[in-house]
């Protein structure tokens, strides 16, 4: 038996879907008025990387799943085969590290601890977050904290959002918001954003 969608087909004009993907469209386009900011994020990554310093990347839920994602384009390539490594760590990455802090202390301060056992003067946190961490409720406030503790040590905070900004859009050194308040255009924007800095650091690295 066929599927409802089958039957039906194409979506008509109008329809849901089609209204999804131009919202999410817009979201992204619009980050082209921060294409310089994207340009000095990859310059503030290359120079660290040359100075032998790394980067860590952190994020809760969806933008975990980002953060690891990036993480994958850095240590291993995005186009360019030639492309040199970057040494980048996702904050997430160790389940047993993740489970014995949180049972034992709270997921709440879990960044920090990772930003004070691996974070060194140079290096850059790079948080991925839709909220930018609210003090009135505590969303992402654990994300907040890590970058306190950073600039704390002398890390340079890197940060990502949407919807307002929050609390990182007033704290990080190099910042973009995504120009919605929906979470999942805003994760499609940061796709977006990360993967255009993988494309200025294959240029700054003279890649083909």
């Amino acid at each position: 038996m066929k599927s409802e969608l089958q039957i039906k087909g194409a979506p008509p004009e109008g329809n849901a879907t089609r209204d999804y993907f131009g919202r999410s469209a817009a979201a992204i386009a619009a980050l082209a008025e921060d294409a310089h900011i994207v340009w000095r994020m990859a310059e503030g990554i290359y120079q660290a990387q040359l100075a032998n310093k790394k980067i860590l990347v952190g994020g809760n839920g969806g933008s975990c799943a980002d953060a690891e994602h990036f993480v994958g384009e850095l240590t291993c390539t995005y186009k360019a085969r030639s492309r040199r490594a970057f040494s980048a760590v996702s904050l997430t990455a160790n389940a047993s590290a993740i489970t014995a802090w949180s049972n034992d202390f709270g997921f709440e301060s879990y960044f920090v601890r990772q930003v004070e056992a691996l974070g060194q003067p140079g290096d850059i946190l790079f948080l991925i977050t839709t909220g930018g961490g609210d003090r009135s409720n505590g969303a992402s406030m654990n994300l907040v904290q890590a970058a306190e503790k950073a600039m704390e040590i002398g890390l340079k905070v890197y940060a990502i959002a949407g919807k307002t900004g929050g609390e990182l859009s007033r704290m990080a050194h190099e910042f973009i918001k995504v120009k919605s308040f929906t979470t999942s255009h805003i994760q499609e924007g940061h796709i977006a954003i990360l993967h255009a800095i993988c494309e200025c650091l294959d240029e700054l690295s003279g890649a083909k």
